[in-house]
């Protein structure tokens, strides 16, 4: 099954826009700093960091760990039963394992970078550089869905399914922390909505 297809089997359609959407803000940000693909990066795996990063807020996933690190567990088999080697599907691991870890993600390498600053700017963080008809096409093609609500509410379900999905100071245990606070409506949420894109 190619990546997409599995996105949109398992992922609510506005996480699986938002994945997709990843992607190709990445791709536009690598083109804006001057990063080639081939040199700087591989393209290939950018593309499955990028699209499957949420595959551990999914119903999929265990709900042993955080999120990220099941994600990345499951890119990580997706990756090795396409035959991927070892090294390049550590490299996919890593960039979907901190792609919530701002100052971490930075400091690992062009593919960890580019994947949280493709994750970041579909939040609308960043997007400066990107134009108004880059934007609208994006999101003409995949649109957001109210994104935001649904990435938070499918990690706020993972995270509550035992104490380590959850744990304090994670971002997952953060959502469930700021879910059960009244309104119920997290930092994230808050923040997309006003936004340059929206939730």
């Amino acid at each position: 099954m190619p990546p997409v297809e599995l996105v949109r089997s398992c992922e609510s359609a506005p996480v699986a826009n938002h994945s997709i959407r990843s992607y190709l803000f990445a791709a536009l940000a690598a083109e804006h700093e001057g990063l080639k693909a081939g040199a700087d990066f591989d393209a290939e795996l950018l593309f499955h960091a990028c699209v499957l990063h949420d595959l551990g807020a999914s119903p999929s996933a265990p709900g042993l760990a955080r999120f990220e690190v099941e994600g990345a567990d499951m890119a990580a088999r997706f990756l090795t039963e396409h035959g991927y080697g070892a090294d390049r599907t550590d490299l996919v691991w890593e960039a979907i394992a901190l792609h919530s870890s701002g100052g971490i993600a930075e400091r690992r390498g062009a593919l960890a970078y580019l994947t949280r600053r493709g994750v970041g700017l579909d939040f609308g963080v960043g997007s400066e550089f990107v134009t108004d008809a880059q934007g609208e096409a994006l999101h003409g093609r995949y649109p957001r869905l109210d994104m935001a609500t649904a990435l938070v509410d499918d990690i706020v379900r993972q995270a509550a399914r035992s104490p380590e999905a959850g744990a304090r100071y994670t971002l997952p245990g953060e959502f469930l922390r700021e879910r059960g606070e009244p309104g119920g409506v997290t930092a994230v949420e808050r923040a997309a909505r006003a936004s340059r894109w929206g939730s």
